[in-house]
């Protein structure tokens, strides 16, 4: 059902070629995708996360694929000497209709 074959050899070239038209909303923000996706967000751009989180699964809705939350994970770098300023994400989305 969905538009990328999953365990065939044409399958990430396939992504790739669907993924295309995947950018982030807000600049300075990257989206990465080899066969999975990345969404890297800058500290000055941690407002624009849950944007970019909706935009993303909106963008799956269009392409007929799925957004597999159980394998979606944060992770905050930050420097030893920066202040102690987390975010927390919603632990899940909201629906996209």
């Amino acid at each position: 059902m969905a538009s990328v074959i999953q365990g065939s050899s044409l399958g990430p070239a396939s992504f790739i070629v669907t993924a295309a038209d995947l950018l982030p909303l807000q600049p300075g923000n990257v989206i990465k995708f080899a066969d999975d996706t990345y969404l890297v967000i800058p500290a000055a751009n941690t407002d624009s996360c849950l944007n970019e989180l909706k935009h993303i699964q909106r963008w799956a809705l269009t392409n007929n694929l799925k957004l597999k939350r159980s394998k979606s994970q944060e992770i905050i770098f930050k420097a030893r000497t920066a202040c102690d300023k987390s975010i927390q994400l919603p632990a899940i989305l909201p629906d996209i209709k």
